[in-house]
This record gives C-alpha cells, sequence and structure tokens, in this order.
C-alpha cells in the first residue's frame, strides 16, 4: 500500500506495528495512540468532571481561623495525650433494671420536680460510690505529689456548634437525683447559648461523657487534665445475652473508662468499672452507698 512505517503508530508490544495499524493507516481511520518507549516521560491530562468540568481552585478549600475556643480543646487534649500514660478499659452493663426504674417513675418524677429523670444522673451517683472505694481515679498529679480529693466534681461533657465542653457539677455526692438533672440542664443550656463561664468549666475531678447520643457504640474517650480518669457512656443496644442459661434480648452499654497509669493501677481501673456496673445494674446500691 505504499505507506510510510515511520508515519504509522504501533499498538504492539514495544511500539510494533500491527496488521491493524497498517490496515486503518490504508483505509486513512483514526491511528492507535503509540506505547510510549521505555524510560520516556508520558504526559498524564489533567482531570476534568465529565458533566460540570474542572472546579474552580477557589472552591476546593476552605481556610477559617481557628476559634479560641476550639485552640484551647486542641491544647488541652494533645496535653492529655502527651503528659499522662493513658490506657483504657472496658465493661458492659445490662440496662434492664435501670431503664425498669427509670419508666415506673419517671411521670411522677417530673411532676414532683419539674424535670425530667435522665440516665446521667444514675451514672453520676454509680460513678461517686465508686470514686469513693477507689480515691486514686478522683486524684491528679502535682508535680511528684499526688492529690487526692475527698470531694465530688462531676465534669459532663457536653457538645456544642462551637466544640466540646466540660461543665461541671460541684460537690454532685451532695445532690439529690433531681438536683443532679436540674443542674446537668442547666449547665446544657448555658453551653449551647454560649454563657458558661470559667467558673463552670474548671476544678472537675472526674469526667462523664456521652458518645450514645451521637450514636457511638464504642470509643476510647481522652483525659480531660489534670484529672485522671474519665467515662465513657455509649449507645444503648439490644443484643442477645446469655442468661440463667438462656439467650435473652437485653439493652446493653458498652462502658469505657480511660484513665491515667501513672496514678491508677490496673486492677483499681478495673474494680471501679465493675462498680460502675453493679450499681448501674442494680440500682438499690446507689441509694444503701455500695
Amino acid at each position: 500500500n505504499n505507506l510510510d512505517a515511520g508515519a504509522i503508530a504501533g499498538s504492539g508490544k514495544g511500539g510494533r506495528i500491527l496488521k491493524e495499524d497498517a490496515q486503518a493507516a490504508a483505509a486513512g481511520g483514526s491511528k492507535p495512540a503509540a506505547a510510549p518507549a521505555s524510560g520516556s516521560v508520558i504526559e498524564v491530562p489533567a482531570f476534568t468532571r465529565p458533566e460540570s468540568g474542572p472546579r474552580p481552585q477557589k472552591d476546593r478549600e476552605e481556610r477559617v481561623r481557628m476559634t479560641k475556643l476550639r485552640k484551647t480543646i486542641a491544647t488541652r487534649l494533645k496535653q492529655a495525650q502527651n503528659n499522662a500514660a493513658m490506657l483504657t478499659t472496658f465493661n458492659e452493663v445490662d440496662m434492664t433494671a435501670l431503664m425498669a426504674l427509670r419508666n415506673q417513675y419517671k411521670d411522677s418524677f417530673e411532676k414532683k420536680h419539674g424535670v425530667k429523670l435522665g440516665f446521667m444522673s444514675f451514672f453520676v451517683k454509680a460513678c461517686i460510690v465508686a470514686l469513693k472505694e477507689l480515691p486514686a481515679v478522683n486524684a491528679e498529679i502535682d508535680g511528684d505529689d499526688l492529690v487526692y480529693k475527698n470531694y465530688y466534681d462531676i465534669g459532663v461533657a457536653v457538645g456544642t456548634p462551637n466544640g466540646l465542653v466540660v461543665p461541671v457539677v460541684r460537690d454532685a455526692d451532695g445532690l439529690s437525683f433531681a438536683e443532679v438533672e436540674k443542674t446537668i440542664g442547666d449547665l446544657g443550656r448555658k453551653a449551647r447559648d454560649g454563657k458558661l463561664s470559667m467558673a463552670d468549666l474548671t476544678g472537675g475531678t472526674f469526667t462523664i461523657s456521652n458518645g450514645g447520643v451521637y450514636g457511638s457504640l464504642m470509643s476510647t474517650p481522652i483525659l480531660n487534665p489534670p484529672q485522671s480518669g474519665i467515662l465513657g457512656m455509649h449507645k444503648i443496644q439490644e443484643r442477645p445475652m446469655a442468661v440463667g442459661g438462656k439467650v435473652e434480648i437485653r439493652p446493653m452499654m458498652y462502658l469505657a473508662l480511660s484513665y491515667d497509669h501513672r496514678i491508677i493501677d490496673g486492677r483499681e481501673a478495673v474494680t471501679f468499672l465493675v462498680r460502675v456496673k453493679e450499681c448501674l445494674e442494680d440500682p438499690q446500691r446507689i441509694l444503701l452507698d455500695m
């Protein structure tokens, strides 16, 4: 066909001209792209969106300066990771008895006290029972000293549009269930309205974080320095459990205790979590301080 071999782009191995390449050239049709020589630089065309075309560069990123609150949160969380020997232990609690107790009294409780009976007050009270038995979980390190706190200021983590804050329920051991619920409700409203003061946020001895409200099934919470322990609550999930040799569907919750191993030994951490579990599965223990 009097074709110039040098003008034909071969599609075979190593750029070899195949029969189909010659036929296409003779017919004057489109020529297949030549295979690149070994070691040659391949130019890759820029990515384009098939429908709308390339997105303008200014729309691909957005740079926003961190708020003062976000910078403080970031600093404190990184401080906790850098300074503490953090470890997390897990357990699970059967919420059957607690849910039944709450359902039994929630209407009369709200009618009498003007506040809803939630789970948080039970968790606060259960933690106080365990903290009294295991004071290391309520302690902190100050230089070369261990400072054991004989009071119970419980921080309750609250998510806000601007970030996570931890207002403190003061002397929670001296409050009734209704007073705990009212205090948590008031602090939550102040947090969402951005009206928390520094006095509301400082001085806690132990923290409770409830990731379950967002659907979290399990997590490893980060310590709130200089505290040595934080309890993570999670989503209540119905699961088949072995009860008395039979399989029953029970509302279960995973509990996580992150702790500073410099202060708290593994035995103390596990015992603390077991005490919380026992109080929640048998709420009468809270009233009897057992």
